[in-house]
């Protein structure tokens, strides 16, 4: 990580800046810039006719975005892409929905009620709105297709490449417990072919996955099963997976979910669990910031290393193996305690 320029003033001028680079990143990928300039630079007026927006005021958008090397303005009015814009283009390796996420109303009140989060200890999610954003997403299915693209976002490449840091050439069936719509079990499925896998998620959930395991080619060895994953979970797999799930429950919780998943599991069974695991001190870590996420809008939160090994301990589990595969993510191996 580079260290920071200027004065103390300068930097903490751009740390409170960037919500409002955020809400434009967030304009940016809801009216798909990145995509309209993709084939070359355009003017600003062409730009507001395609998106459906004021010249003047998407000039201003713009022109932010380009000053930090998001687009860049090659004449006077005129924009083109950047490899970051490319990120916010649609596609496989896109940021695009997540980006968009950014941008849900709902979402940025919870982020700015913090203080109440951090006077109570309680998600300010619910204190807002009456309901959890779990029901709140149930509820909008608008929203919940955003949010079930983002994670498709993440899972497509960086969830899949930390998965990268295990060998999984010679295991034949992987339970992805909270798997969403499936975007991470298609990638898995992609990536090794006589792999086999069982998607389970909430039924509303899972209904959805047929939509990105067909396209990708891989329904045919995927299973989808409709359930509460804190009750049952689908037994004798070799491996059993928790992409970016445990975070979103408090101690609690976890411990219930994953004496679900011990109990499904054979003597042999390995647990792979993908999340981010926070170092301690003054280390940079994406974890640390989105700690503060889940502390507005959930009950969970992001955990140690030594945090996991309580949680696993406590459900008759051992972590066997830890690998901090980046600034946002890292793989804990589990195995039956006994």
């Amino acid at each position: 990580m580079s260290t920071p320029t200027g004065s103390a003033h300068e930097r903490m001028m751009r740390l409170l800046h960037a919500p409002v680079i955020t809400q434009a990143l967030a304009v940016a990928a809801e009216l798909r810039l990145a995509d309209l300039v993709a084939e070359g630079p355009r003017d600003v007026k062409d730009l507001a006719d395609a998106s459906g927006t004021d010249p003047g005021a998407l000039h201003r958008v713009l022109r932010a975005l380009a000053a930090e090397g998001v687009f860049t303005e090659t004449a006077a009015g005129t924009f083109a892409a950047t490899p970051l814009s490319d990120t916010l283009r649609g596609g496989a390796d896109s940021l695009r929905d997540w980006a968009r996420l950014w941008g849900l109303p709902e979402r940025n009140a919870a982020l700015g009620a913090l203080r109440h989060s951090v006077r109570t200890g309680q998600p300010s999610f619910p204190h807002l709105y009456g309901t959890s954003w779990w029901t709140h997403l149930a509820t909008h299915p608008e929203q919940a297709a955003i949010f079930a693209g983002a994670m498709g976002d993440l899972s497509r490449r960086l969830h899949a490449a930390t998965l990268d840091a295990y060998d999984l050439s010679d295991v034949s069936l992987v339970v992805d417990v909270g798997g969403g719509h499936g975007h991470l079990v298609a990638e898995l499925l992609r990536r090794h072919p006589r792999l086999r896998a069982v998607l389970l998620d909430q039924p509303a959930v899972v209904a959805r996955a047929a939509a990105v395991l067909g396209p990708a080619g891989v329904a045919d060895r995927a299973e989808t099963v409709g359930g509460d994953f804190f009750t049952a979970v689908p037994p004798g797999a070799d491996v059993y997976l928790m992409s970016m799930i445990l975070h979103d429950w408090d101690d609690e919780r976890a411990a219930t979910l994953l004496g679900a998943v011990r109990r499904a599991m054979r003597d042999d069974s390995v647990l792979l669990v993908v999340d981010a695991i926070v170092p301690a001190g003054d280390v940079p870590h994406d974890g640390k910031i989105r700690d503060l996420i889940m502390l507005t809008l959930h009950p969970g939160r992001e955990r140690t290393e030594a945090e996991f090994a309580a949680l696993f301990a406590g459900s008759g589990l051992r972590l066997t193996e830890t690998r901090e595969v980046g600034a946002s993510t890292g793989l804990l191996v589990a195995r039956p305690a006994d």
